[in-house]
């Protein structure tokens, strides 16, 4: 074979598996998509197309759209959740824990040494002036993702009057995350099921454009691999195990601890965190926020943009963001652990609790997923589920912008609930100057997230420094 026909022929035979991959490569390539996975689902999904499909061509477009669409449907991180599903169509089950697994583990290294450093060196004026400028342009950031998901999902009256419904419910009125999805989920299943062209939409997030890669041209080709095909047996084995895995630790904090140790909290919280979060990382730290600082106090409003600053900079999925609150809440309530330590176990536990039901949505459901192909009910229960994303998210913009831009906060008591009101008079001008400079970069100039993040890091340093 010539080298230019190999440069696009389907990976060669092997002994392991009729398609040719080896595991030990596989390995190798999920690595490296787990070393370039900046950027939010969008461009982890980008780069995900991009090597697996366009360049090592081992699944075709078709099939990598079919599965990311099931993944849109399930809560969680939907990048994290296709590795995983991939990683499982090349190699079973094996495949798909290695896959799902490597796509975690450089954003917990790294976010977790951020941590300590955030906990040890938080107060030295280097350390201070970075997530000043981190917030502002986090702050950003978190409008742009109002812009783009608002852009693609409200395309109607209904769908804009699903958004609305949904920010007046969680800002005004307290409304709890879960209400509002399933709430919507309902309301775009009947939709559906009506036939109203109202709820109609597409995937949440397209892969890149350019030549179309057909699945008889891939590795895998077009025949579906005699392990993925329905097993019941199978599937009743790995959901036991995968939900004794998830919840036994949850169960065993709370016989050993009890109910109200900060490890069965956090166990407990984004246990539930894990089967409602529909919808992608910024309405995941909606639901965070309103729980974590204003029902559990685990941290301030200022610090979880701190942490979603560490996320947004590090490799992995945005949700890795959890795992800074459960660093903070352990660390500041550590009982008979030292502080460290219990920081250290904290961060482990949120980040088992919230990506071990990742493995579980997708190989339970996986094997059926042909069941769910063309289905326009669940198909609008997930626009209308898209649509009150939206105003999610601008709730979680304007709580920012709240906590971000003004030094002094009043919480006024509401009929049911409170609402954080700023003092204007307590305007922080050079905050407000690094914002306003951050969209500019993004709306105006079209500058990435990662040159963004950096610049505006680098300003709030310069800025704390010298002044």
């Amino acid at each position: 074979m010539t080298a230019s026909a190999s440069s696009i022929a389907p990976a060669q035979k092997s002994t392991d598996g009729d398609h040719g991959i080896s595991l030990n490569e596989a390995v190798r390539v999920w690595a490296r998509i787990a070393a370039l996975s900046f950027g939010g689902p969008a461009g982890q999904i980008a780069v995900m197309h991009r090597i697996l499909v366009e360049e090592k061509r081992w699944i075709g477009e078709e099939r990598f759209l079919h599965a990311l669409n099931y993944c849109m449907l399930l809560p969680g991180p939907e990048a994290q959740q296709l590795a995983v599903y991939i990683g499982w169509l090349l190699h079973k089950t094996k495949g798909g824990l290695i896959a799902g697994a490597l796509f975690v583990l450089p954003g917990f290294l790294a976010i977790l040494g951020l941590s300590y450093i955030y906990v040890l060196l938080g107060q030295v004026p280097l350390i201070e002036g970075l997530f000043f400028g981190l917030k502002a342009a986090v702050l950003a950031i978190v409008v742009q993702a109002v812009v783009r998901v608002g852009s693609r999902t409200l395309k109607n009256n209904v769908m804009r009057g699903i958004a609305a419904a949904a920010f007046v419910a969680i800002f005004f009125l307290d409304a709890p995350f879960p209400v509002i999805v399933l709430a919507a989920g309902l309301i775009g299943y009947v939709g559906g099921l009506s036939g109203s062209p109202q709820f109609k939409g597409g995937n949440g997030h397209g892969a890149a454009g350019g030549e179309v890669v057909h699945d008889r041209d891939t590795a895998l080709g077009e025949a579906l691999p005699e392990h993925a095909k329905p097993n019941l047996g199978w599937s009743v084995r790995i959901c036991a195990v995968l939900l004794l895995v998830w919840l036994g630790p949850v169960l065993a904090l709370f016989l050993t601890l009890g109910p109200d140790d900060v490890f069965s909290h956090i166990a407990s919280f984004f246990s539930q965190m894990a089967v409602v979060t529909f919808g992608g990382a910024y309405a995941v730290l909606a639901y965070v926020a309103q729980e974590a600082v204003g029902t559990f106090g685990w941290l301030r409003p200022g610090e979880m943009l701190d942490g979603l600053g560490m996320a947004e900079t590090t490799p992995g999925p945005l949700i890795m963001v959890t795992q800074f609150v459960g660093f903070l809440a352990a660390f500041r309530d550590a009982g008979s652990l030292s502080p460290l330590l219990a920081a250290t176990l904290g961060a482990i536990l949120t980040t088992w609790v919230t990506f071990v039901p990742c493995f579980l949505w997708i190989f339970a459901g996986a094997p059926f997923i042909e069941r769910l192909r063309g289905n326009k009910a669940l198909s609008a229960a997930l626009t209308a589920i898209t649509a009150a994303v939206v105003g999610v998210i601008l709730n979680l913009a304007l709580w920012f912008a709240i906590h971000t831009l003004f030094g002094d906060v009043r919480t006024w008591a509401t009929p049911t609930g409170s609402l954080d009101v700023p003092v204007l008079r307590s305007v922080n001008i050079p905050a407000l100057l690094l914002s306003i400079g951050a969209m500019i970069a993004v709306f105006r100039f079209k500058v990435g997230v990662l040159p963004v993040l950096a610049a505006s890091a680098l300003i709030g340093a310069a800025y704390v420094l010298l002044l």
